[in-house]
């Protein structure tokens, strides 16, 4: 567990990485997404940071906010309807015309939702695609960029530029629910013959989880962290009807006790996504590494509690692991990309 001192701890010395530092947040428009981008913004100097959604009324006042927190920041909105590939690709786009490097990935845009399947133009269920896909989309079109951010001037794996501090700072962060790993339905990973709204979760998140692990080696100089953020008081009962909202809302205060502050929550994501405890595997610093999914210091992939500690269903990922299904998963993913946006690499 990290104690929210040493949360903060570490967010107030982000300015050491000095300017530049280049950061993406899809849903960066409301909830935990918003908060860890006001995060960042307050502890980082001069960072340039793309706020990616659809609400652009809400993020031309996100903006201006930040602008007067870091007067020297570069905040921009960029447009994407996240449940459709094609256009996470315009919008991945739009970023790699700006930016040949990105150094954070950090990704929250979903719903709840009582209802499904509810499939896009595209053919893949809404919440699906919003949790797993398309978070997977943005991560291997924004690979180059993140793979370059990572690497110094000569090509070689980052390093620590000095105790504790990565100046090469790369990695991706998808907020969903580690620890919620289960066996997944191996024929029908995207759920087009057993789709239920638990089966829609429990496939979310153990491909996500997988598909981590399957990246940390390919790509060694990135880390990728899944992290669970507890019970958080954010927007996603928006799509909700007003019976169902209020139904949340009485819950809501019989959680009060156990939940986590919407601020908090920004703060322990903001560690989570920059924190030196979660290197990448290229990196030979891993004494004080935390467990990786696979149980070992430094191996790139994480699994996160809301508190930063380990949350990683070991047993289901076990057993998974025997099958190497996470190489499975991973060229599922593929080809799903392929057969909705053409060709592509990762």
């Amino acid at each position: 567990m990290a104690s929210l001192e040493n949360v903060l701890k570490n967010n107030v010395n982000l300015a050491e990485y000095g300017p530049g530092l280049v950061a993406v947040f899809v849903g960066g428009t409301s909830g935990i997404g918003e908060v860890t981008a006001r995060a960042l913004v307050r502890d980082t100097v001069s960072p340039r940071v793309y706020l990616i959604g659809r609400n652009e009324k809400q993020a031309s006042k996100i903006i201006e906010e930040l602008r007067q927190v870091n007067p020297k920041g570069e905040i921009s909105f960029v447009y994407c309807d996240a449940a459709r590939l094609k256009s996470v690709d315009e919008a991945c786009k739009s970023i790699q015309e700006k930016e040949d490097k990105v150094n954070l990935l950090f990704m929250t845009a979903g719903i709840l939702t009582t209802k499904g399947p509810d499939e896009t133009d595209e053919g893949l269920d809404k919440k699906l695609s919003l949790h797993y896909y398309s978070r997977m989309r943005f991560l291997t079109n924004l690979m180059p960029q993140l793979t370059k951010a990572g690497t110094t001037a000569d090509g070689s794996s980052t390093i620590p530029a000095q105790p504790g501090l990565y100046r090469n700072l790369s990695r991706v962060v998808s907020v969903l629910e580690a620890g919620g790993e289960a066996p997944l339905i191996l024929d029908d990973l995207s759920l087009k013959k057993n789709y239920s709204l638990r089966n829609c979760a429990k496939h979310a998140i153990t491909m996500t989880s997988l598909s981590m692990e399957h990246l940390a080696p390919v790509y060694p100089s990135t880390s990728f962290v899944h992290a669970y953020p507890g019970v958080v008081k954010t927007g996603l009962m928006r799509d909700f009807g007003a019976i169902t909202r209020t139904a949340m809302s009485a819950l809501f205060v019989l959680a009060r006790p156990w939940m986590v502050p919407l601020d908090e929550s920004g703060e322990r994501h903001l560690y989570a996504a920059t924190s030196p405890r979660f290197p990448p595997r290229a990196s030979k610093d891993v004494e004080d590494a935390a467990p990786g999914s696979d149980g070992s210091k430094g191996s790139g992939a994480y699994l996160l509690h809301w508190d930063g500690s380990d949350n990683g269903n070991r047993k289901p990922l076990q057993e998974l692991r025997k099958n190497d299904t996470g190489k499975l998963v991973w060229q599922h993913t593929m080809g799903v990309f392929e057969s909705i946006c053409g060709k592509t690499t990762a």
